[in-house]
């Protein structure tokens, strides 16, 4: 049987004259702990493909504990103390760091003291600490994502869904004359999109609540030699006055990271 440990979002605080309490906590504030809990711990799997969070909430003054796999808990002990020692969230998952900025705005709103604990690691959050991203380090810019689309609609917000490898599942604003006029028949087959969005400048991660589409790609995933030497054949010549490539990538990427 694996190892299970606990991670625990400890909330201290006053409700008028009260003590903060369980009874004093109400089933939506518990719904957001609980969805902020597993952001926290798996950012970036689907619910088939973590394991199981078990939850528990007591007294003193509210304690929302958490048992998972014992590997968890060390890796989520070990981000906790990375934002300790750094101050800042700027590193984290998108979905990561937007759970601990919702955490702050709660200390900061009702002056909680917000506590997370995980293998003897703990990070203390209030009204004087600013965990939240900068909003400077996020820039437009443009992906392009390949998988199956599986759903496209919607009455007021029109969106494709598209099930990726990389990323999961992905909901992505369309505009609704575009799937109006669109071609028929386009659930369950592979595409390649094209999609406008914001990306971290510090971590490159892409914010996958900001897609918008721009346009499908034709996708045949089987690999092509002769398609390949084509492609390097028309751009050798643009390539020819440059005397170290790889380096020159690699600036004008912006980095050895983009």
């Amino acid at each position: 049987m694996n190892a299970l440990g606990e991670i625990e979002i400890h909330i201290e605080g006053q409700v008028g004259a009260q003590q903060l309490v369980p009874a004093h906590v109400d089933i939506d504030e518990i719904s957001a702990i609980l969805a902020e809990a597993a952001d926290l711990l798996f950012p970036t799997e689907k619910r088939s493909q973590r394991p199981v969070i078990s939850y528990e909430i007591s007294e003193g003054s509210v304690r929302h504990r958490f048992r998972t796999l014992m590997q968890t808990v060390i890796g989520f002990g070990a981000v906790i103390a990375q934002i300790g020692g750094e101050g800042h969230i700027h590193f984290l998952h998108e979905r990561t760091a937007a759970a601990i900025e919702s955490l702050q705005r709660i200390a900061r709103e009702k002056d909680y003291v917000v506590t997370l604990l995980a293998n003897q690691q703990r990070l203390r959050i209030d009204r004087t600490t600013h965990y939240e991203r900068r909003e400077q380090v996020w820039v437009d810019a443009e992906f392009y994502l390949y998988g199956e689309l599986t759903n496209a609609g919607g009455k007021n917000n029109p969106n494709i869904h598209l099930d990726t490898k990389e990323h999961g599942m992905l909901r992505i604003a369309v505009e609704k004359d575009y799937l109006r006029q669109g071609e028929k028949n386009l659930l369950y087959k592979r595409f390649g999109v094209r999609v406008a969005g914001r990306q971290n400048l510090e971590t490159f991660e892409m914010d996958s609540n900001s897609l918008r589409f721009i346009e499908f790609l034709d996708h045949d995933a089987a690999y092509s030699q002769t398609y390949l030497d084509g492609l390097l054949q028309r751009a050798a010549p643009a390539w020819a006055g440059v005397a170290n490539v790889d380096a020159w990538l690699t600036e004008l990427r912006g980095g050895a990271h983009a």
